[in-house]
């Protein structure tokens, strides 16, 4: 004998065994693949805000001068902030930035749309393994993304020009990866920005979606 109602009771044996209604068990199925397709879909929202920034304080700059970096462009707090810092670069024989000459600007989108896209294919499939390569594929290229990141500022700061007008024996100029590092007169600020948290959350909403799927064993499709 059934008795309808918040959840489902059974008369089984002489007793009353509750169990979820049928309603409650298909929306508890559902819900790690929401999550995660969810998240494959937020990795988008990176589009929204720079994922770096990089300021350089010093007296004769009393606001600093700061360098936002997007995931597919850079730009900076004032709409001069990019030839300031060349004309910087200048006296001291680092290279121009030049946006236009920077190969990570043009691929590195396609990267994030094609993950993203791939994120939501894993969710329709519905597939724990295919969503533990996802998520170890992401944070795979996010170390590789912030490798690449060292090795260009790395490649900015030690290759200068032998012509500069300013030129301090063994001194370099490259901006630290995260935190601060004083430069001549220049004190560099590096750090994440707000678009940097749009590649974060879409592993931490895989993670939980895997680990949900996994402890209440809802089957793969």
């Amino acid at each position: 004998m059934n008795i309808t109602g918040p959840e489902t009771k059974t008369i089984e044996n002489g007793g009353m065994v509750s169990r979820p209604r049928l309603s409650e068990k298909y929306t508890m199925n559902k819900l790690p693949r929401i999550i995660f397709i969810t998240g494959s879909l937020s990795l988008l929202l990176v589009f929204t805000a720079p994922i770096w920034r990089i300021t350089l304080e010093a007296p004769q700059y009393p606001d600093g001068v700061t360098l936002y970096i997007w995931i597919n462009k850079l730009d900076g707090k004032t709409r001069g902030t990019l030839q300031n810092i060349n004309i910087l670069n200048h006296y001291v024989g680092m290279q121009e930035i030049n946006p236009e000459s920077i190969p990570e600007l043009k691929y590195f989108p396609i990267v994030i749309i094609v993950m993203s896209a791939l994120g939501v294919l894993a969710g329709i499939l519905n597939n724990r393994r295919l969503w533990l390569a996802w998520i170890l594929l992401l944070l795979i290229l996010g170390i590789l993304g912030i490798y690449d990141f060292y090795l260009w500022e790395y490649d900015y700061g030690h290759n200068l020009a032998e012509d500069a007008p300013i030129k301090v024996p063994g001194m370099v100029y490259q901006p630290p990866l995260i935190g601060s590092k004083k430069l001549l007169n220049f004190n560099a600020i590096s750090f994440p920005h707000f678009g940097s948290l749009f590649i974060l959350i879409p592993m931490i909403m895989g993670s939980v979606a895997y680990y949900l799927k996994r402890k209440k064993s809802v089957p793969d499709e």
